[in-house]
């Protein structure tokens, strides 16, 4: 198994002290915490993407390349490109750029997205946000496995002998689709042959595993190698020298950040840390706790990498650092042990 770090760069105040920082402050912190990941030996450090308050990951693309600039190992993953609302010209360009910039080591995350923000923004009908996910992610395809393309579709201007500059380091990068409940987000995966990703903070296991379990029934139906199919986890984490201590400690970042959560979707019926610890997929508590929680998951969701998310409701730099301190030191030497790991990327 492999390991990131993931974010969404939420800007809110300190849920115990209620300090809230600039947000130039914020962004670097991002960058810092990109750089800590890698020296400690983490695997892969992932940027969402979210338009409006609190969320400062408006342009992931841009934090990549700053962090591709800080770095030199670790993969750099987009969790996750919203796509259905966006241009598949400019997304081929942005992130073929970070791509070259770090030496071939991006792994773009699709999804359609699950906030309202970008619609408005951008324009686009949620009515289609489905087709508009499916035709975006065949031209980006071709786009990057193809020169002078010639297309035409329902959402946006034809091109004829179009070729994006730069082209991608990688020859192509992977692509990843990112779900939390949607389906057909992973029948489009399983459709095209690649790795699926979900989300694995908000509803039970049980959800995440039967989304999972669908992905790879689909992907066996058209074909593919059953063996091939790669999946990835998030997960909240908090790790601290015992139980006790986790739960006292992280407890008023959780339940600040539940109940700050007001968009459709992205509610969850775990709203104290102690329910959530216990019977949702929280990995909260020490360091053996983890290790057996991601592997109970691991069984129902046989996935590849593991992202962690440290940011809850402004938990301070230093705290956030010592988490994923203590998880490189006791969590991560155990699970990689225990569980497979079928990806190529370099180890740290």
């Amino acid at each position: 198994m492999r390991f990131g770090v993931m974010t969404l760069i939420d800007n809110v105040p300190d849920a115990v002290s209620g300090r809230l920082l600039p947000p130039h402050q914020r962004l670097r912190e991002v960058v810092e915490l990109a750089v800590l990941a890698e020296e400690l030996g983490y695997d892969a450090v992932g940027v969402g993407e979210r338009h409006g308050p609190p969320f400062l990951a408006s342009s992931p693309a841009t934090v990549l390349g700053a962090i591709a600039a800080r770095t030199h190992r670790i993969r750099l993953f987009t969790t996750v490109t919203v796509l259905s609302t966006l241009d598949p010209v400019r997304v081929a360009e942005e992130y073929a750029t970070v791509d070259q910039l770090s030496g071939g080591r991006l792994e773009l995350m699709t999804g359609k997205g699950n906030a309202p923000e970008p619609w408005h923004l951008f324009g686009r009908d949620p009515a289609d946000q489905y087709a508009l996910q499916e035709e975006n992610y065949e031209l980006l395809r071709r786009l990057w496995s193809e020169e002078k393309v010639t297309w035409s579709g329902r959402f946006r201007p034809p091109l004829e002998n179009a070729t994006t500059l730069p082209r991608p380091y990688q020859q192509p990068p992977t692509i990843w689709h990112g779900s939390a409940t949607s389906e057909r987000s992973a029948d489009l995966a399983a459709l095209w042959g690649d790795p699926l990703f979900t989300a694995n903070v908000i509803q039970p296991v049980a959800n995440y595993a039967r989304l999972i379990d669908h992905y790879r029934e689909r992907w066996a139906e058209y074909g593919h190698d059953p063996s091939a199919a790669l999946v990835g986890a998030g997960g909240t984490l908090y790790v601290a020298p015992d139980d006790r201590i986790a739960r006292r400690e992280f407890a008023p970042y959780y339940e600040a950040a539940v109940a700050a959560r007001d968009v459709p979707g992205n509610n969850t019926p775990f709203r104290s840390l102690a329910d959530a610890a216990d019977h949702g997929p929280a990995l909260v508590g020490s360091p053996d706790r983890v290790i057996e929680k991601v592997l109970q998951q691991h069984a129902a969701y046989g996935h590849a990498v593991q992202f962690f998310g440290v940011e809850s409701a402004g938990l301070p730099f230093a705290r956030k650092a010592e988490v994923l301190r203590l998880a490189a030191e006791q969590v991560l030497p155990a699970l990689r042990k225990e569980a497979p790991d079928p990806l190529p990327w370099d180890r740290p």
